[in-house]
């Protein structure tokens, strides 16, 4: 029994056909191509050579375009990772820029704050600072410095806290003053990340 169509089924068939017969058209075997080359006076002996060197070149084209595809993956990726890295450096930089001092205080080693102190005592200060905003979950880098009445950085403390738990954070770093301490007003100052946020001012006997 044979098959009937329908008037798209015949029409598709007819487009199907017209194309395949486009396409041997415009398909040379190696017989035509030689009697081309001959027609133009070209060396037909050429011919293998020829083809080689064109599946070569294509070849080369296909590669280029996978090598450009790739690169613009990679700068792609490049451009993502750079932009997620200033992302989070900007955020962190604003986390960090809203933590103040709420309260300081110098202090001995029975945490009741002092105004004065004698070099003779050999005693260590602690600098008591009570963080207010601070980052939770983050490490804060934390410096101090210890300033004679000359206006000179005797002493400079450098360290990073554990993560934050809470935005309310105390913290504090040392100096011990002997003897050989100048008398006068000292300074001492708490920086993050290099900004000063808090400054006490104390005096030695």
């Amino acid at each position: 029994m044979e098959e009937k169509l329908n008037q798209e089924q015949l029409n598709k068939i007819i487009a199907e056909v017209q194309n395949l017969q486009l396409k041997q058209e415009g398909e040379f075997d190696q017989q035509q191509i030689q009697e081309i080359l001959q027609e133009l006076n070209l060396p037909p002996e050429l011919l293998d050579e020829a083809v080689i060197q064109l599946k070569r070149r294509q070849a080369l084209e296909v590669q280029q375009k996978r090598n450009k595809m790739i690169a613009f993956g990679v700068f792609g990726a490049i451009i993502v990772t750079i932009g997620g890295i200033v992302f989070f450096n900007q955020q962190n930089a604003s986390l960090l820029a809203n933590v103040s001092a709420q309260e300081d205080k110098i202090t001995l080693a029975d945490k009741q704050k002092i105004n004065t102190i004698s070099r003779q005592a050999n005693s260590q200060l602690s600098y008591r600072v009570t963080l207010k905003d601070a980052p939770v979950g983050k490490r804060l880098a934390l410096g101090c410095n210890w300033i004679n009445p000359n206006g000179q950085i005797v002493k400079q403390n450098s360290y990073q806290t554990k993560n934050v738990t809470t935005e309310i954070w105390n913290t504090r770093c040392r100096y011990t003053i002997d003897s050989s301490a100048p008398v006068g007003n000292w300074t001492v100052e708490m920086l993050l990340g290099g900004r000063k946020i808090s400054e006490e001012v104390f005096t030695v006997q």
